[in-house]
């Protein structure tokens, strides 16, 4: 066992972290071991461990935030010094750079080391790939390296990510390149918006963020529902596809109750019908959940009319809580240049209507829920569509408040009330 703990630098003499130790424990890979070790080429990182410590014992952020812009760049670098610096003097400045990734995050293996190379150059070498940002982060440059380490990134061919009120770094799952559930190219979409918004994405100029996450499928594994602003979901028109035969073979090997238990009765809208051994689907019915498809992937495929749904409003706790997104675009063809034409026209009108009406620090989400879905579609110019709203009682944007007992007959407890058709609710329930 000391024999480990020595590999893993638990030994290292400028270390005295106890707390951090215990994230050692399990068979799980940790943080704490590879910075451990890493801290025996770089005295900052063992100084970041023992300042990490402290913050676990005194249960205090150490860490305070400045602004430091690369020549050229409005974002891109995340600035961070220690409260700590006279204690740890190689934490004074430790700066992170976000680093725009590969659609679908594909590198070559020679990519890699060169990027790793660059920021164990200039810095601590520590790199994450990829937080929530979709970035690749680099971590641990002081002022004087963060300049070095953007020159040195761009002469690569590598570009800076986005941070503060801008577009952010687009993230997408692998797509058609290897996922046979992928309704349209990921990886061409988020290449294509990066590149027609990289202006908007080095240069804050928006009320808030502003992020894009693109999925293939309603597997949706680029995470792009619960964590973008403007999802892009992958999606078809029409009938599934269903091989008749592969569902008569599922059958016969899983047997009719398993069918039955894992695929009819889990069907969020009871589309699924069992007649011998064929599957029948009510296509006018099916919300495209793919969970059919995933359990009987053989047997059934997406549509082959396919394109994408645009979703928009989800973000993280602020103002207004957690948040899913909205349907905006139920079904929009993604293929042509006039197809993303009509993509980036939709981007614009929103964008724009947002930021002249937003106020500062307001997500789009946030922003959609203090107007009103109908005043944003105006705004906009977009056409209102029954299925923007699934129903009234599951809106984000209708406010229930609760009754006095006795105020309505019977079980009725709630009465909805409009955000944007009373203002006056909205104060209230802040």
């Amino acid at each position: 066992m000391a024999k480990k703990k020595d590999d893993k630098g638990t030994n290292n003499p400028g270390l005295n972290t106890p707390l951090l130790d215990e994230l050692e424990a399990g068979p799980w890979p940790s943080f704490v071991s590879d910075l451990k070790q890493w801290s025996k080429t770089k005295p900052q990182v063992a100084q970041l461990l023992n300042q990490l410590e402290e913050s676990y014992e005194n249960r205090w952020n150490y860490w305070t935030g400045t602004v430091l812009n690369v020549s050229g760049y409005g974002g891109g670098v995340i600035a961070r010094l220690s409260d700590k610096a006279d204690k740890y003097p190689d934490l004074a400045e430790f700066h992170t750079i976000r680093i725009i990734p590969p659609p679908g995050f594909v590198y070559s293996t020679e990519r890699l080391r060169n990027l790793a190379d660059i920021c164990e150059k200039h810095g601590a070498g520590i790199l994450q790939l990829h937080g929530l940002t979709g970035d690749a982060l680099a971590l641990g440059f002081d002022n004087e390296g963060t300049f070095a380490a953007a020159e040195d990134l761009m002469a690569n061919g590598w570009d800076l990510g986005g941070s503060g009120a801008a577009l952010r770094s687009l993230q997408c799952c692998v797509g058609q390149a290897r996922c046979e559930m992928a309704c349209f190219d990921t990886m061409k979409t988020s290449r294509f918006l990066t590149n027609h918004y990289i202006d908007f994405l080095h240069r804050p100029e928006f009320m808030y963020k502003f992020k894009i996450k693109i999925s293939g499928c309603a597997n949706d594994c680029a995470n792009a529902m619960i964590g973008s602003d403007m999802p892009i979901i992958g999606t078809w028109r029409g009938p599934m596809q269903i091989d008749h035969e592969k569902v008569a073979e599922y059958i016969e090997e899983k047997g009719v109750e398993h069918v039955i238990d894992n695929v009819i009765t889990r069907c969020p809208t009871h589309c699924i019908s069992l007649k011998g051994k064929e599957l029948v689907i009510d296509d006018e019915n099916c919300v495209r959940c793919m969970h059919c498809i995933n359990v009987m992937h053989k047997a059934l495929k997406p549509g082959k009319d396919q394109g994408v749904t645009i979703c928009l409003g989800a973000k993280r706790t602020l103002k207004i809580g957690d948040t899913m997104s909205s349907v905006i675009v139920p079904f929009l063809k993604l293929e042509t240049d006039e197809d993303f034409e009509n993509l980036t026209d939709l981007i614009d009108r929103m964008w724009e209507f947002w930021n002249d009406n937003g106020m500062d620090h307001e997500r789009i989400g946030e922003f959609i829920a203090r107007v009103g879905l109908g005043t944003f579609l105006e705004g906009c110019g977009i056409e209102p569509d029954p299925r923007m709203v699934q129903s009234t009682r599951t809106s984000p944007y209708i406010n229930f408040e609760e009754l006095a007992p006795g105020d309505f007959e019977g079980e009725q407890t709630q009465q909805p009330k409009v955000w944007n058709r009373e203002p006056e609710s909205r104060e209230s329930s802040s």
